[in-house]
């Protein structure tokens, strides 16, 4: 157990951080979720802890609770938790440049930083990658779930120091704890070089994804955005968000995408094509926005599409076009976020926060599950100390 440092400015009383927590455990898949009172962790040298004021509840949640084969699940019993948002409580003895009181919102990508791709500025390729309080994608990613096992649906978390990301005071806990998904969008369009000069076209703009993307794309200066949609009503909620600079479409229009889009374009097509469709989205929904792209144009895939689509070679050589994937994003590009939060460059207004506590998590699941949230609009939390608290 490591010594917490002194008060700082920030925080003129040091924290009394109690020796029991509470968390919701995941014990058995397909059982419910359980508040159970648990040891709270301390700090390693390089880690910090985190009083855990919001998480998020992304909605693929429920189908990792019984894990496809491809990931790496954390051992049960286990405490998930993918996307934490809260203050800093205590510091590891060799951390510098965090101190306890900041707000931050902790990145859950874990790492090893001694690999070939982490050595080259390529965590999200570690062989050890996993995203903490949700699952692993590398092949030795076990290792890194079971060193990080405890995720952000508990009262207290550890994180490694360069996990954090410090927030404004402008961006509100809740708000921190949709970061996740507003950094995948993010990380796709930092990839796809989205600027001012930029036309992109966001295939499930009203979305969880597509929202956020639009958001960014917005920040980054990107003149022209065009959005493809199924809800009419929503689609008209995003455009409103500036109506100069975005058009919808939906695909029961009588123009197929692609002419909607080359249309507005004076024949071009996008210079990107983001695509953020949810699961169980059809192939055909991809590959219709994707004829979209321009010659020379960039498409970044950050969606839920799972069944395989048909792309030409020939017209990818031809036309000069590059085809990405873009799975999540680092800490460096999420302090870039809070910098253009902190600018009011962004408008989080338009999220709707539904806050859940502990105990509340498989109602909120189900919810879910069952549709009930208004698209990207819907921002669902879980708050372990109440609503109040956040």
């Amino acid at each position: 157990m490591t010594t917490p440092r002194a008060e700082t400015a920030v925080a003129l009383v040091p924290p009394v951080v109690p020796d029991r927590m509470r968390a919701a455990v995941y014990t058995k898949v397909g059982d419910p979720f359980t508040v159970e009172t648990i040891d709270t962790p301390r700090p390693r040298a390089t880690e910090v802890l985190i009083k855990v004021r919001a998480c998020g509840l992304v909605p693929n949640t429920i189908n990792q609770l019984d894990p496809p084969p491809m990931v790496q699940a954390p051992p049960l019993p286990a405490v998930y938790g993918l996307d934490p948002a809260g203050v800093v409580v205590e510091v590891g003895e060799s951390v510098h440049g965090i101190d306890i009181g900041d707000r931050v919102y902790v990145n859950p990508l874990r790492y090893c930083g001694n690999c070939r791709p982490c050595r080259k500025g390529q965590p999200l390729a570690c062989d050890y990658a996993a995203l903490n309080g949700y699952f692993g994608t590398g092949p030795k990613s076990a290792e890194m779930v079971a060193d990080y096992p405890q995720g952000g649906y508990a009262e207290y978390m550890v994180a490694p120091h360069y996990s954090v990301v410090k927030l404004p005071d402008n961006v509100s806990f809740e708000t921190g704890a949709r970061w996740g998904y507003l950094g995948t969008a993010y990380s796709g369009l930092r990839r796809a070089a989205v600027g001012p000069n930029t036309t992109v076209l966001i295939n499930g703009i009203s979305g969880t994804l597509g929202l956020g993307a639009t958001l960014f794309a917005l920040a980054l200066g990107c003149s022209t955005i065009l959005g493809v949609g199924r809800d009419a009503e929503r689609l008209s909620r995003v455009r409103a968000l500036a109506p100069d600079r975005i058009h919808v479409h939906t695909p029961t229009d009588e123009r197929s995408t692609e002419q909607w889009a080359r249309g507005l374009t004076d024949g071009y097509g996008a210079d990107v094509v983001v695509d953020a469709l949810p699961e169980r989205s059809p192939a055909t929904a991809f590959t219709a926005a994707a004829a979209a792209l321009a010659r020379g144009g960039v498409h970044v895939n950050i969606g839920g599409i799972l069944d395989d689509v048909s792309i030409s070679p020939p017209r990818i050589m031809t036309s000069n076009q590059t085809y990405l994937g873009s799975f999540w994003f680092t800490s460096e590009e999420g302090q870039e976020m809070s910098e253009l939060a902190a600018a009011g460059l962004v408008d989080f207004e338009v999220f709707q926060h539904r806050i859940h506590g502990l105990g509340d998590i498989d109602a909120a699941m189900a919810s879910l599950a069952a549709g009930d949230r208004d698209g990207g609009f819907t921002n669902v939390v879980i708050a372990p100390f109440g609503a109040a608290a956040t």
